[in-house]
């Protein structure tokens, strides 16, 4: 399924954060819970739920129940589709760069071939050794 244009903007705007990008980090290695994720930062629980309900808004996380435990997961598919996004402009930049480095290539060419008959044209010639009838 093709995202739409803001489950692009969603995920890219929860990506712009450094907090949100730790936090998908640590959820790359195993689900885990609000306190879980709240320990390495220096922030209050709220400031963390505010940073999670941006992830979840976006698709990127997804929230569990086991009894009391409401564990957080990585919900890979919006990363999936912000890859996939990305990887379209990075063929075309890749095009551009060979068609650029072959212009680059043609140009060195030109210009060594244009020194070369240069350099050929101020070397003394040899003597023609004259032809006597």
């Amino acid at each position: 399924m093709k995202p739409t244009s803001y489950a692009l903007d969603a995920t890219f705007a929860a990506l712009a954060d450094p907090t949100r990008r730790a936090i998908l980090a640590r959820l790359a290695t195993g689900e885990a819970s609000v306190a879980e994720l709240a320990e390495p930062f220096d922030m209050s629980q709220p400031a963390i739920s505010k940073h999670l309900k941006v992830l979840e808004r976006a698709g990127l996380i997804s929230r569990g129940r086991e009894a009391q435990r409401r564990p957080r997961r990585l919900e890979p598919r919006p990363l999936a589709d912000a890859t996939d996004w990305i990887e379209r402009y990075r063929r075309i930049w890749e095009g551009n760069y060979k068609r650029l480095d072959a212009v680059l290539q043609e140009l060195k060419d030109r210009q060594r071939r244009t020194v070369d008959a240069l350099v050929d044209e101020g070397k003394p010639r040899p003597k023609q050794k004259r032809r006597t009838k």
